[in-house]
């Protein structure tokens, strides 16, 4: 079987590295996190409208590029490289993959915005008594009149201070952890009664903490069947895992290169360390982990069609691998680099950070491991 990429998707690498390599260098993503937004919206504006990336994974009707999860994997695997903070993972697979999979008015008027990258899209699914269970929501949405109101606490929303849409998981029915009653809203950021904090995250994205407080949201923001939303909510957490674990190769990619490049420069004894054996056989081992996850997640990337409990096992299996492999990598280029390397002014350091915030994003190397086992036991 052929696992290389075609024209297309070979052309939509290198269009982005390039990019990237040439607008995104350790310097200016310092002074864009450093700044007062924390980004530069110019960049996501020329990615949408300079090389059209925006619109990679949505099909040529809605006016894509007509790719799918492995274009996601493309690119995502090169914001990885760079360790960029803009939200293609939040905007265009969570929010675009929700749309895309409940179709309907929603999905015609925003995913052309989306493309145009005139929407960014935050996902508030997370609540801090909930750990990994997705259906743990006490943030409730009770009807009232054609509308709805929502109360609750969303944690650790990613690109929420720079959010045109927050993509919302609430409760409508049911007790904290059934599995029905699950409902999806996507409703403007701005309404009244959504109070936001920000902050910067230790990786140099930035999130928001979301307390909605009595927030009145039309009718047509619920996303599919009231109550019955779960599935959809773990299907585009599952498409997430897996862009997530491509991003991670490309911050695997790029602790093993720069590890490599100190070692040859950095001299010991009057040599190289890099030619002391112990040290070539941690960066060997560097080398398996990155390509073993590059393997993994790239057939998670092709099983995400596939019905639930293969999916769920497959990007569980790539997950896991992934994240013990930030982790070795990681911090095997501290290591080498010795107190430098957690230092703010090299790039180790911020690599090393975004790989260690990437172990634990949608469920950790234990919380997959159960996962896959509890899968394993249905079959």
């Amino acid at each position: 079987m052929d696992f290389s990429y075609n024209e297309t998707q070979q052309m939509l690498r290198d269009t982005l590295a390039r990019f990237l390599s040439d607008t995104y260098d350790f310097e200016t993503r310092r002074k864009m996190i450093a700044g007062e937004t924390g980004r530069d919206p110019g960049i996501w504006r020329a990615l949408a409208t300079e090389l059209g990336i925006l619109g990679a994974p949505f099909s040529e009707d809605q006016g894509g590029l007509g790719g799918g999860p492995v274009e996601n994997m493309i690119v995502m695997e090169q914001l990885g490289e760079a360790i960029a903070i803009e939200p293609y993972l939040q905007t265009v697979v969570i929010g675009g993959g929700a749309l895309k999979a409940a179709g309907g008015a929603q999905a015609d008027a925003l995913i052309p915005q989306i493309i145009a990258g005139e929407a960014v899209i935050a996902f508030a699914y997370a609540e801090p008594q909930g750990r990994y269970e997705l259906h743990n929501l006490r943030t409730s949405a009770r009807r009232e009149g054609e509308g709805w109101v929502l109360n609750g606490h969303k944690a650790v929303v990613y690109a929420a201070p720079w959010a045109t849409h927050l993509l919302v998981t609430a409760r409508t029915g049911g007790s904290q952890r059934e599995a029905s009653g699950v409902s999806l809203f996507l409703i403007e950021a701005n309404r009244p009664g959504i109070v936001r904090r920000d902050y910067p995250t230790v990786d140099g994205f930035r999130a928001s903490e979301i307390y909605f407080e009595n927030a009145s949201v039309p009718g047509d923001a619920l996303i599919g069947e009231e109550g019955a939303a779960l599935p959809l909510v773990e299907r585009i957490v599952d498409e997430a895992t897996a862009a997530v674990c491509a991003e991670g190769v490309g911050v695997m990619r790029r602790l093993h290169a720069g590890t490599q490049d100190y070692a040859r420069q950095r001299k010991q004894f009057g040599r190289p360390i890099s030619d002391f054996q112990v040290l070539q056989h941690r960066m060997v081992d560097m080398f398996m982990e990155v390509e073993q996850s590059a393997s993994m997640t790239l057939m998670a990337t092709l099983k995400l069609d596939l019905p639930d409990v293969e999916r769920m096992a497959a990007v569980s299996q790539a997950k896991a691998k992934v994240g013990k492999g930030l982790k070795f990598t990681g911090q095997s280029a501290v290591q080498i680099h010795g107190g430098i390397g957690i230092t703010d002014e090299l790039a180790i350091g911020h690599y090393f950070k975004r790989a260690t915030m990437i172990e634990g994003q949608f469920g950790s190397v234990d919380h997959h491991l159960a996962r896959f086992e509890r899968l394993s036991m249905t079959d």
